[in-house]
């Protein structure tokens, strides 16, 4: 039996691993396909602190998984079935297996809602996050997908880097707040692109242009463009759980400052959590805060 299992190898299972190891805990980290999660997504990174150069998402994932391995913390690749949360003693379910816990931290971040046109750009070229990849693009023509809020704020980010962002969104106004559609509004280097959706994506090893069909009368355009950010909201990976822990409407695991969830001896971190700014920094942060509270617990128990 283990102290706690932490599901998922994001930034934040990683880190709350590394913690709970560190503070006395019988660590298992269970991971369903390879460290990082969407860091693995990400070309290059340049705002995680204590990097003076860029790192690669895939290599900075991998610079964790060897702190984690470094602390002796055991990792299993498994996907995670089904949690019984019934009992003191929990029960994760695997495709290899069960195993028994006294605290669960759930970790198994989130997706980013797709376009379904992206696939074979995806880190050439399309991008889910516009604060992370914005100074590549700089002084290049870009293309932002979304209406709400992320979209808005992530384009006057973006606006400050590229020559031109082509605001694409497929209904006759915005979905965010007002203040954010006037900033929008009011740059010269964002142009609107209303009542229209991006059916292809297209280039040769980077993208090179995006063709966009009216939702009103069917007419396609094309623009040329050196990259496509899409923000179009994120999907938690939690359908396995609905029903067994309090969540938000969208799916997002809802919990205290301490990163506890409605259950006892259960914390969550990271982006399966419903958190305005998505950053792996934060992430990290999260994780910190629930290895603490799982050790707490473990200690009152």
């Amino acid at each position: 039996m283990y102290d706690t299992i932490i599901v998922g190898g994001g930034p934040a299972g990683l880190t709350a691993s590394i913690y709970a190891k560190r503070y006395g805990l019988n660590t298992l980290l269970i991971e369903k396909i390879a460290p990082g999660g969407q860091m693995n997504l990400t070309t290059t990174i340049e705002n995680y602190p204590g990097f003076d150069e860029p790192i690669s998402g895939y290599a900075l994932a991998n610079k964790m998984l060897n702190q984690v391995l470094s602390v002796g913390v055991e990792v299993k690749y498994s996907e995670v079935l089904d949690i019984d949360f019934k009992d003191n003693k929990k029960k994760i379910f695997c495709d290899d297996g069960e195993y028994e816990t006294q605290t669960i931290i759930l970790a198994m971040g989130s997706s980013p809602k797709r376009l379904g046109i992206e696939g074979r750009f995806i880190g050439k070229g399309v991008s889910y996050c516009g604060t992370c990849d914005a100074p590549l693009f700089k002084g290049k023509t870009v293309a932002a997908v979304g209406g709400g809020d992320t979209a808005l704020e992530e384009s006057i980010i973006l606006a400050n880097h590229a020559s031109k962002v082509h605001l694409i969104h497929r209904r006759d106004k915005f979905r965010g707040q007002k203040v954010l559609q006037d900033h929008v509004l009011s740059n010269p280097k964002i142009q609107i692109h209303f009542n229209r959706v991006p059916v292809k994506i297209d280039g040769e090893n980077f993208v090179q242009s995006i063709e966009l069909k009216s939702t009103i009368d069917n007419k396609t355009e094309k623009l040329d463009i050196d990259g496509v950010f899409i923000f179009i909201g994120n999907k938690p990976n939690t359908d396995f759980l609905k029903g067994k822990i309090e969540m938000n409407d969208d799916g997002f695991i809802l919990v205290d400052k301490n990163m506890q969830t409605n259950i006892d001896g259960v914390f969550a971190a990271g982006d399966i959590l419903d958190k305005h700014v998505k950053q792996i920094v934060l992430a990290c942060s999260d994780g910190v805060l629930a290895a603490f509270s799982a050790m707490s617990y473990c200690k009152l128990t």
